[in-house]
C-alpha cells in the first residue's frame, strides 16, 4: 500500500507560529517526562522543507 503525503503552503509567518508551537508543544512533553522523538522528527520536517514560489493570479468579474 502506498503512503499517503500531504502538502501544505504556509507564508513566512505562519511558517514561525508552527516552529513555535512545536517548540512549546517539545518543552511541554519535556517537562512532564514524556517521549518527544516524533515531536523532533515533525519539526525537523518542517525546518528542513523546502521552499517554492507560487504564482497568484487575481481575476475580476467583468
Amino acid at each position: 500500500m502506498r503512503e499517503v503525503k500531504r502538502h501544505i503552503y504556509v507564508d513566512d509567518f505562519e511558517h514561525r507560529l508552527l516552529v513555535g508551537c512545536l517548540m512549546t508543544a517539545r518543552n511541554e512533553y519535556i517537562h512532564e517526562d514524556k517521549p518527544i522523538e516524533d515531536v523532533n522528527e515533525l519539526i525537523l520536517k518542517i525546518v528542513d522543507a523546502p521552499t517554492k514560489k507560487l504564482r497568484v493570479i487575481l481575476k475580476e468579474d467583468a
